[in-house]
């Protein structure tokens, strides 16, 4: 049985893993040539190491191999884990095709969902229980597929993926102890020790990128552990906490997707204008964007943990208020239609109260 001492000296021998391999890494990303070159949607103007994942993956396995974390699904989790950590090195060093990439993690899904890790049904309010069937195969496959590409597409300025990935991380942690589910708890320190350890490296001005190998990884990862925490009680309301949890990357992908089906683009294709494109061309500078960004994803983390304290209908309220928010935030920074602004368009007939005239009283 876990005892605090275990979760704090897991934390603090993964970050440091972490932190003494990074600059090995570097060494190693410079001398096979694994560099991120500038390009004309990348805010870097310099040739960067960008498997800086590898050291996160240290540390991960130094702090699994001190708690040595059990579950029935753990075997499997670890090969789908190493599928996508080969995959993310391939495609750091090669440059892969969206189809390949998109393939290889379908598989490494399927290999999780094949350990029985799947959401056989959910419970609805006033409705009763929902079976998903086979399709319960398809929804955890597409679930971890999802995540593992909306840490990668938020992966776009220095300590963006990493801050968000560790605020995300931190809000599990926080749910998971209150609700006493010690593997999350086991899972959660030991992905955010390294995350932190690497995020000294990565905040701007970035010595090093996490690329594909980091992002993919810590994608994958968080999908995992999310299934294994936040699905337990199987409500419909359950299924909404990861959502939450992780809103700032799963809307960002889908307002991507999203705009570049309603341009004609192929959903593959990447753009500039992802959330932090649109900050940053607002006139917000490096660190101010990706601290916007922190703070958001930090309230949507603590709107998670407060939802699940709260009633039904105290909840029915934090999703609407959530979803809001949300659309209120990507009409700011005209993420999706620059033209369409419903939230915008009504606090200004709101706000803009015509003047009256004064009025003359004649004696």
């Amino acid at each position: 049985m876990f005892q605090t001492y275990h979760f704090v000296i897991a934390f603090l021998l993964a970050s440091a893993v972490t932190v003494i391999t990074t600059p090995l890494v570097i060494k190693l990303a410079y001398k096979f040539n694994i560099l991120d070159k500038p390009s004309g949607r990348k805010v870097h103007q310099e040739y960067m190491p960008r498997i800086g994942g590898l050291a996160i993956v240290f540390g991960v396995i130094a702090g699994f191999l001190y708690l040595t974390p059990d579950s029935p699904y753990m075997s499997r989790i670890v090969i789908g884990a190493l599928i996508i950590i080969g995959l993310g090195i391939l495609d750091d060093k090669f440059a892969l095709s969206a189809k390949t990439k998109f393939a290889w993690q379908i598989i490494a899904a399927l290999i999780v969902v094949s350990s029985g890790l799947h959401i056989e049904y959910v419970a609805i309010p006033f409705y009763g229980k929902l079976e998903f069937g086979v399709l319960s195969y398809a929804i955890t496959v597409l679930w971890i597929v999802g995540i593992t590409n909306a840490i990668n597409l938020i992966d776009g300025l220095d300590g963006l993926a990493a801050g968000v990935s560790s605020i995300g991380l931190t809000t599990i942690l926080i749910m998971s102890v209150l609700d006493g589910h010690m593997l999350v708890v086991a899972l959660a320190v030991i992905l955010l020790g390294p995350t932190l350890g690497f995020l000294y490296f990565n905040f701007h001005p970035a010595k090093i990128f996490m690329g594909d190998t980091g992002a993919l990884f810590l994608g994958f990862s968080i999908s995992i552990i999310s299934i294994l925490g936040l699905f337990k009680s199987v409500t419909l309301f359950s299924l909404v906490i990861p959502v939450i949890v992780l809103a700032v990357p799963i809307f960002d992908t889908f307002f991507a997707i999203v705009r570049r089906m309603l341009n004609g683009q192929k959903i593959t294709r990447p753009d500039n204008q992802h959330l932090h494109h649109r900050l940053l061309s607002m006139g917000f500078s490096h660190r101010a964007t990706v601290f916007i960004i922190y703070g958001v994803s930090i309230f949507f983390g603590i709107s998670a943990i407060i939802f699940t304290a709260s009633t039904l209908w105290g909840s029915l309220l934090i999703i609407v208020l959530l979803l809001l928010t949300l659309q209120l935030t990507n009409e700011i920074v005209s993420n999706l239609d620059k033209t369409h602004k419903p939230i915008i368009s009504f606090l200004k007939k709101v706000s803009d109260t015509k003047p009256t005239k004064p009025v003359i009283k004649r004696e």
